[in-house]
């Protein structure tokens, strides 16, 4: 059966589609801490006045700005291990749409933990011998008992991908690698190695650790 050929008006607005995807977790963090920086500027300069000082050095305001804006992200990573931040957090899970921001958004934070920690994995490939390098984001059991779900991104842009549920003896946990890591080594279409990307040695299969035995270690 001969291919559908799609006429430039359906191409231009689904590559349009692509890049919006694509963009837009990029574009709510951008907009959350240029909104946040907003308004920390706007209270320290309110405090600032309060007392009668009035900063001449702009760029050592800007400075000071910076740093207690870092020293509040700091705190407030702290409280999100306390169920202070769990309780705050469930009071905006009524918002239509928080939810999915929440999840895109975490999809591109690589310091997140336990059962939600993103892991760069191996699993068996497409041929015999063949291995594919995908990415756990969650450690979460699959409805399939024993198996584990991990997703395989495009190339070269990662803005769509496959789900595969795979048994846990099967998943090898390539320990030294981020999110950011793996991104790197799907933009570079192949011409870069993960091992490349990492700065390290190959390793056998055998070396490398599976899930069955990361998630022991990794228990709470």
């Amino acid at each position: 059966m001969p291919q559908k050929k799609h006429t430039f008006k359906e191409n231009f607005i689904h590559r349009t589609k692509q890049g919006l995807f694509w963009i837009l977790p990029i574009a709510a963090i951008l907009m959350i801490l240029f909104w946040l920086y907003q308004q920390v500027d706007t209270i320290v300069t309110n405090l600032l006045s309060f007392v009668g000082i009035n900063p001449q050095n702009e760029i050592v305001w800007i400075i000071g700005i910076l740093l207690i804006f870092a020293l509040i992200l700091y705190i407030i990573g702290y409280l999100i291990s306390t169920q202070i931040a769990l309780y705050f957090e469930s009071l905006f899970y009524n918002i239509p749409g928080f939810s999915t921001l929440k999840d895109i958004i975490g999809i591109f934070n690589s310091s997140k933990e336990g059962e939600n920690r993103v892991l760069v994995v191996a699993i068996k490939g497409f041929t015999p011998d063949g291995y594919n390098i995908g990415l756990m984001y969650s450690q979460r059991e699959s409805i399939i008992k024993g198996h584990y779900t991990v997703t395989l991104s495009m190339t070269p842009i990662p803005n769509g991908g496959y789900l595969f549920e795979v048994p846990k003896e099967n998943i090898y946990v390539i320990e030294s690698a981020t999110f950011d890591d793996n991104l790197q080594y799907l933009l570079s279409m192949g011409v870069k190695s993960l091992a490349d990307v990492l700065k390290v040695e190959p390793k056998a299969i055998e070396e490398m650790q599976t899930l069955e035995k990361w998630l022991e270690e990794n228990k709470r």
